[in-house]
C-alpha cells in the first residue's frame, strides 16, 4: 500500500513582530486583557514585499531543505489559504515560480483555518492514487490584511505566517498519514466570515466574528472529530504522543484537551508567539515542535483545526 509520509517541515514568518504592548498603543486593549482571554503575547505582521506567496515559498524552501530534496523533484503543490495574492491565478502557481519549478500540478484550497487539513487530505489522496510522488503541502496567510484595526475583539487575535511539509509516496507502512476526517456546515457562515468578495461587494472586505459562539462550536467539534479520526485507526487518545492543533485560542486548546482526557503537556502550543495564523497555524506548530526536538520520528500525531464556514477536521499521522 502506498502511503504519504512527511519527510520535511518548514516555516516562515514576516520580519516584523508585534507585541501586545505595541498593539495596545494602537487599539483600546492591554497585554493583560489579551493574555487572559486568548493566551496570545505576540504576532507577526507582513510588511511591504511580504505576501502569502513569498511567505509560502520560504516555508517550502525550508521544508525541502529539511527533507534533503530539490524543488524540481516536486510534482504537486497544494496551498491552503484564505488570503491569496490575487483573486486568480492560484497563489500556488506563484510559489511554484518562486521555487523555480517549471511544471507541476499547483492549486489553492480555501477552507480558512481548516485549510491545511483539507490540503493534506487532497495531497494524501493524490499520492495514494498514484497522481503524485512528492508534494508540497503549504498553509500560508497574510490575515492582517483582512483585519478591522478598530475592532479590538478580532484584530488582537490574528497574525501572518506560513508552514509547509514535504509529503513523499512510500511503501513504508509504519509511517505516514493514517487517516483524515473532514467536515463542513454552511449554516454557521455568519459566526465567522469576511464581509466582502469579488462576486458580492467587489472588495476584499474585513473579518467579522462572534467569538463566544465560535468558541462553543470549536470545543465540541474539535473533540468529536479527533475521536472520529482515532476511531478509524487501532489507536486511542492514550496512544497519542502529540496533538498539533489549530492555534486559535489557548482556552480552546485547553478545553479540547480536557474533553479528550489528554494532559496539556501533550498539546503543542504556539499561539502565544504566533497568534492565530489561520491555515498556517498547524504546519507552523508542527515545524516548531519538530525543530525543537519534541516531535520525533515514530511519534503518533493528531492534527486538528476548525475555521469559518464552519469547516473542521483532524488527521492521524505517524511521523
Amino acid at each position: 500500500m502506498t502511503r504519504a509520509i512527511i519527510t520535511g517541515t518548514g516555516a516562515a514568518l514576516p520580519a516584523r513582530a508585534v507585541s501586545n504592548a505595541e498593539l495596545a498603543e494602537r487599539v483600546d486593549t492591554s497585554d493583560e486583557w489579551i493574555v487572559e482571554r486568548t493566551g496570545i503575547r505576540n504576532r507577526y505582521i507582513a510588511g511591504e514585499g511580504e505576501t502569502t506567496a513569498t511567505l509560502g515559498a520560504e516555508a517550502a524552501r525550508q521544508a525541502l531543505a529539511s527533507a534533503g530534496v530539490a524543488a524540481d523533484t516536486v510534482d504537486l503543490i497544494v496551498l491552503a489559504t484564505a488570503t491569496p495574492d490575487q483573486t486568480f491565478p492560484a497563489s500556488a502557481t506563484r510559489i511554484q515560480h518562486l521555487l523555480g519549478i517549471a511544471d507541476c500540478v499547483a492549486f489553492d484550497v480555501a477552507a480558512v483555518c481548516s485549510g491545511f487539513l483539507y490540503a493534506l487530505q487532497v495531497a494524501d489522496s493524490m499520492i495514494r492514487a498514484g497522481s503524485a510522488r512528492r508534494a508540497l503541502v503549504i498553509g500560508a496567510e497574510t490575515f492582517s490584511r483582512l483585519l478591522d484595526w478598530e475592532d479590538r475583539t478580532t484584530c488582537v487575535l490574528f497574525g501572518d505566517g506560513a508552514g509547509a511539509i514535504v509529503l513523499d509516496a512510500s511503501e513504508d507502512e509504519t509511517r505516514g498519514v493514517l487517516t483524515t476526517r473532514l467536515h463542513a456546515d454552511g449554516r454557521y457562515n455568519d459566526l465567522l466570515y469576511v464581509d466582502g468578495g469579488p462576486s458580492t461587494t467587489g472588495t476584499v472586505g474585513k473579518l467579522r466574528m462572534k467569538g463566544r459562539e465560535v468558541f462553543r462550536h470549536a470545543v465540541v467539534n474539535l473533540a468529536e472529530v479527533m475521536e472520529e479520526a482515532l476511531a478509524t485507526t487501532p489507536y486511542t487518545a492514550a496512544d497519542v504522543d502529540w496533538v498539533v492543533p489549530h492555534q486559535a485560542n489557548a482556552r480552546i486548546l485547553d478545553a479540547t484537551a480536557k474533553k479528550l482526557g489528554l494532559p496539556p503537556e501533550k498539546v503543542i502550543v504556539t499561539v502565544d508567539r504566533h497568534a492565530n495564523t489561520s491555515a498556517a497555524s498547524v504546519p507552523l506548530a508542527l515545524d516548531t515542535a519538530v525543530r525543537d526536538g519534541r516531535i520525533k520520528r515514530g511519534d503518533l500525531l493528531v492534527l486538528e483545526a476548525m475555521g469559518g464556514g464552519f469547516t473542521w477536521g483532524a488527521a492521524v499521522v505517524r511521523y
